[in-house]
């Protein structure tokens, strides 16, 4: 018996293959995107995803498509439980990359609480441009007569972040000097990553649209992961870390491959000495392959090897 196979299951069973395959390789991807490279409308789309999932290959979420099990919600601590945790270390990143942004740049901004204590030392830099798609870090800043705030459209996340379509659509028409970004975590091997698709989503834009790209992160983000890569590491232009970072093992070796993939690492200083230009030496690190870290400077710098 002949089995009859016309032109359209064909191309439908080759579309889904290639969506189950970039869903595998990237965590989650929005429908946007999977039509964009299947080249074909979000309505067929939708509909090849509804099919996978019936099939028990991936999970359908607002707006896009998950692996098996995944979950469009962060889980774990809510935003205003995360704007508890290292506050020290997060409160030195923000003094820290502040410095990077000078009168008159424009710079994107994406959701998070380092990155909201980040904007709020934007408030005093004039004629800075601030484009987000964070509700919070636009209240932060709503005062900030010499600061302008550009917010995007989308929809209202959980956390605060405007997410979707719109969102991304209005940041890919937009082109800045430097994207600052945080996560879930940071590791050399996979980049910067979080919790949230939607979130995901708008960040990679951002990536996209933006010269450089900055990540805040504080010393317990490194080595970590979450569900879904934002910034690949060989994107990832200068990390703002603290000095907390080289005291672990496991972190400062961490560093040193971020480094050798030729990311600039940059060590805020944490505690009494923090916000002078002279602090204690960094604690010594045991893995032999990190760079030495100079003691009397505002922040250290890990140099990347060359190749």
């Amino acid at each position: 018996m002949v089995t009859r196979v016309t032109v359209g299951s064909v191309f439908a069973a080759e579309r889904r293959q290639l969506i189950l395959e970039m869903v595998r390789a990237n965590g989650a991807v929005s429908l946007r995107e999977l039509a964009r490279v299947v080249q074909t409308s979000e309505v067929t789309v939708r509909r090849d995803v509804r099919a996978l999932e019936a099939e028990g290959l991936l999970d359908r979420r607002h707006g896009g498509a998950v692996l098996p099990g995944g979950s469009s919600r962060e889980p774990g601590y809510s935003y205003s439980q995360k704007t508890l945790l290292a506050p020290v270390e997060k409160n030195a990143i923000a003094d820290l990359a502040a410095g990077l942004v000078q009168a008159g740049d424009t710079i994107m901004v994406g959701a998070g609480t380092t990155t909201l204590e980040f904007a709020r030392r934007l408030a005093r830099i004039p004629e800075v441009t601030v484009v987000t798609n964070s509700l919070p870090i636009a209240l932060a800043l709503a005062h900030a007569n010499r600061v302008e705030v550009v917010m995007t459209g989308g929809t209202l996340s959980s956390g605060g972040a405007l997410v979707g379509s719109d969102a991304e659509d209005m940041l890919r028409e937009m082109r800045t000097g430097k994207a600052f970004l945080s996560g879930g975590g940071l590791t050399a091997e996979r980049g910067l990553s979080t919790a949230t698709m939607l979130c995901a989503s708008v960040d990679r834009v951002m990536v996209q649209s933006a010269a450089e790209v900055i990540v805040l992160a504080d010393h317990t983000k490194l080595g970590a992961q979450s569900m879904f890569p934002t910034v690949p590491t060989e994107a990832i232009t200068r990390l703002v870390t603290d000095q907390h970072a080289t005291a672990d093992e496991r972190t400062a070796f961490e560093l040193q491959a971020l480094a050798d993939c030729g990311v600039q690492i940059d060590l805020a200083p944490l505690g009494p000495a923090a916000g002078s230009h002279i602090h204690d030496q960094v604690a010594p690190v045991t893995q032999p392959r990190l760079v030495p870290l100079p003691a009397q400077r505002r922040s250290a710098h890990l140099p990347a090897r060359r190749r």
